[in-house]
């Protein structure tokens, strides 16, 4: 851990010598030196490459001298929101603010900006005119081209406009930014650097794009009518389509007729040994000291012992980001990659002796899925896992096996967890059950974390997962290795709703499931629309891209031919989500009316009683108690009125009426007595308004958490919540 922080302050760059930085990094995370944060691995592959790099870190997007603090770069500003998109950092899915940021100072919210890239290309472009403006990181990434924006519910332009920067630098960007370091020091006009592997430029000159699909217009893209939803798609297909490094096309799109914007093809994959080096640069692995008297960068926590073991993911789920960003292609550190970084965590005073995670997007893919992949890139109209695994998938535990083995063997280490996702099915598609064992051992505390998502297979096939035949069977085989291992451990199944396809039948279904297991999940993951991904683009146009028969086979004009693709159910009523959401969660009391309409809806009253099979107990909704305890308040009163008059008296006031002498002796007073009849009235009135304003109504719905998973902030779907499991 030699060699310190990089430069925070004027003051850091004079003990370390530097009179003016290559590069400027402005980062919308608190500065953490560890390998597990994008900002840290790309400033310090440069520094290796000998450039030197300073860290601006949550700047004050409200000052435009706070992006001047470390003076104007040689070489060029560094732009990234940190490791997770800024609006999922901001807001839940029912968009509400979120309290709490992981990834700054005591978990304080409010450091960063909304669209946080957008925000500090702006404020940089204010004070530097012509200084080189390189996007890179998650945001970046996903918004690269036109895109959906949920947050706004439309189609926004290329990040790289937005923000008015010169190139993007998509993807796992190790090798595109070193590419671009080395042009802009040799004199390259950065607006020549168009010809890098991995990167987004723009252009005036449409005939200097070579070898490229030209995708649908934005100006036609952006419309939110049916041929604008429709272009929109297709224009998703063709991007889906070309991920791969291997075989995708040069893709670009217009702006106006005069402006494009141009995306290379994604950058190659780094080797066993290039991703050796990377991770044994010499980070601090810990956050930067000023951050000590707020108590450190929360997100740091069991990161900080854990073990990344690769990147990319062939598991391809439509609702996971992975494919956009990190692509499928799996690329590994080697064992001693990884058993060196673990003996560094021993020296560590605070570390207990656990190994938290080791993994990545996927925890036990530890090789490409096929042999072809590393030379001819992943099938473009043929996945993997789904809908079954494909016959050339090689499937071999051996090497994750051997690795945990030699991890959990190291002294000083009491537990190795397996914490990433894995798939089942691919668990499953091996003949030889020792991992499986092996996991059940030694690698779990009591609780499985799975993500079979949804039970119906309508819902699951739009999700790209495997059929809920395979989940169940992957069950049923657990149970049975955990008796031959004598361990009672327990499935926590991670489960979506209102995901595109999943109608309210579908959630009923779920919720019997869910009623199967014995147990209710204390949170709840919505579908996240999040920008990237497949089910993304079905929320916002209805139509599932991946139907396209003709994508990523055209060449030329993107909008050549018929537009046919597959309709699909979208759940975006507030109202159905929510009912969707309480029926995961059937037993809380205050989900009960939510409940009892969606059953009532689908027609399965037959779940609605006090048998074994039912869901909710028969009694009356909140709005029908509500209904009868105001008709009985109205016949109360009525009653009360009938006896008044039987009495002779003002049903109004409650006094004794006046007659005959009476009358006449009360004519002087008879206004007075009007008058203040009038003000009882008018007061009863108002009290019973409020009273009845006041009641609870029903709809209330329950609160919900979204998850993210991988480390490199692929999948960003709700961040995940610890489930209460109860015995069967």
């Amino acid at each position: 851990m030699a060699g310190g922080f990089l430069p925070v302050s004027r003051q850091d760059m004079q003990a370390q010598g530097i009179e003016q930085l290559d590069f400027v990094y402005i980062c919308g995370d608190a500065y953490v030196d560890h390998p597990s944060f994008g900002s840290a691995i790309i400033s310090r592959v440069l520094q290796s490459r000998g450039y030197t790099v300073g860290m601006i870190c949550q700047p004050d997007w409200r000052k435009p001298e706070s992006i001047a603090a470390l003076g104007e770069p040689r070489l060029g500003f560094l732009v990234s929101s940190g490791n997770m998109d800024s609006m999922v950092n901001h807001y839940t899915v029912n968009k509400k603010h979120r309290s709490r940021d992981a990834f700054s100072p005591g978990g304080q919210m409010g450091k960063r900006p909304d669209n946080a890239v957008v925000v500090y290309g702006n404020l940089i472009r204010r004070t530097f005119k012509k200084t080189p403006l390189i996007l890179g990181g998650l945001e970046a990434s996903l918004r690269r081209m036109s895109h959906y924006d949920y947050w706004s519910d439309r189609v926004r332009r290329s990040i790289l406009l937005e923000a008015g920067a010169d190139l993007i630098s998509y993807g796992m960007g190790e090798r595109s930014i070193v590419e671009i370091a080395d042009a802009l020091a040799s004199g390259m006009d950065v607006r020549d650097i168009t010809y890098i592997d991995g990167t987004v430029y723009k252009t005036k000159n449409e005939e200097d794009i070579f070898d490229a699909i030209r995708l649908p217009d934005h100006e036609l893209v952006c419309q939110p009518d049916e041929k604008g939803k429709r272009a929109y798609a297709q224009s998703f297909a063709l991007q889906h389509a070309n991920t791969d490094p291997f075989q995708a096309k040069r893709l670009y799109e217009t702006y106006g007729g005069k402006t494009f914007v141009v995306q290379n093809p994604p950058a190659r994959p780094l080797s066993m040994r290039e991703m050796d080096d990377v991770y044994a640069l010499p980070y601090m692995r810990t956050w930067h000291p000023m951050y000590d008297e707020a108590g450190g960068v929360p997100a740091l926590g069991e990161i900080r012992f854990s073990l990344t073991s690769n990147r990319g993911c062939y598991g391809d789920c439509n609702f996971c980001a992975l494919t956009f960003h990190e692509g499928r292609i799996v690329q590994v550190r080697s064992h001693e990659s990884i058993l060196q970084e673990a003996r560094q965590m021993l020296e560590e005073p605070d570390f207990k002796g656990n190994i938290y995670d080791v993994g990545g997007p996927t925890a036990e893919f530890r090789a490409p899925a096929c042999s072809k992949q590393m030379t001819h890139g992943a099938c473009k109209h043929r996945r993997c896992l789904f809908p079954q695994p494909c016959p050339n998938l090689e499937i071999d535990h051996r090497d994750y096996l051997s690795l945990l083995k030699k991890l959990r063997t190291l002294p000083g280490v009491k537990k190795v967890f397996i914490r990433s996702g894995f798939r089942f099915d691919y668990l499953l598609a091996d003949r030889d059950r020792t991992f499986l064992r092996e996991l059940c051992q030694y690698h779990i505390s009591g609780q499985l974390r799975v993500a079979p998502e949804h039970v119906s297979d309508n819902v699951l096939a739009k999700m790209g997962k495997p059929g809920n035949d395979v989940y169940r069977e992957f069950v049923r085989t657990f149970e049975e290795m955990n008796k031959k291992t004598g361990k009672e451990q327990y499935i926590v199944p991670y489960l979506m709703s209102s995901h595109p396809g999943s109608t309210l039948k579908d959630a009923v279904a779920l919720a019997e499931y869910i009623r199967e297991l014995g147990y209710m999940p204390e949170q709840v993951q919505d579908f996240y629309p999040t920008p990237g991904t497949v089910s993304t683009c079905m929320y916002y146009t209805g139509l599932d891209p991946l139907t396209w028969k003709e994508a990523g086979k055209i060449s030329g004009k993107a909008t050549a031919g018929p537009v046919q693709m597959d309709k699909v159910y979208v759940p975006r009523d507030p109202h159905e989500k929510a009912m969707q959401r309480a029926l995961i969660q059937y037993r809380d009391p205050d989900n009960y009316d939510l409940v009892k309409e969606a059953l009532l809806r689908t027609g399965r009253t037959d779940l609605i009683g006090f048998g074994e099979k039912c869901l909710i107990p028969p009694r009356k909704m909140k709005r029908e108690e509500q209904s009868d305890r105001h008709t009985d308040k109205k016949a109360e009163r009525n009653q009360k009125t009938g006896r008044d008059q039987k009495k002779g008296r003002n049903p109004e006031t409650g006094r004794e009426q006046k007659t005959g002498r009476d009358q006449e002796n009360g004519k002087k007073n008879g206004k007075k007595d009007l008058r203040h009849t009038d003000q009882r009235g008018g007061k009863t009135e108002r009290n019973h308004a409020d009273k009845t304003a006041g009641r609870p109504g029903h709809g209330r719905a329950v609160k919900t958490s979204d998850k993210l998973h991988g480390k490199d902030g692929g999948r960003h779907t709700a961040a995940s919540g610890k489930k209460r499991q109860t015995k069967r």
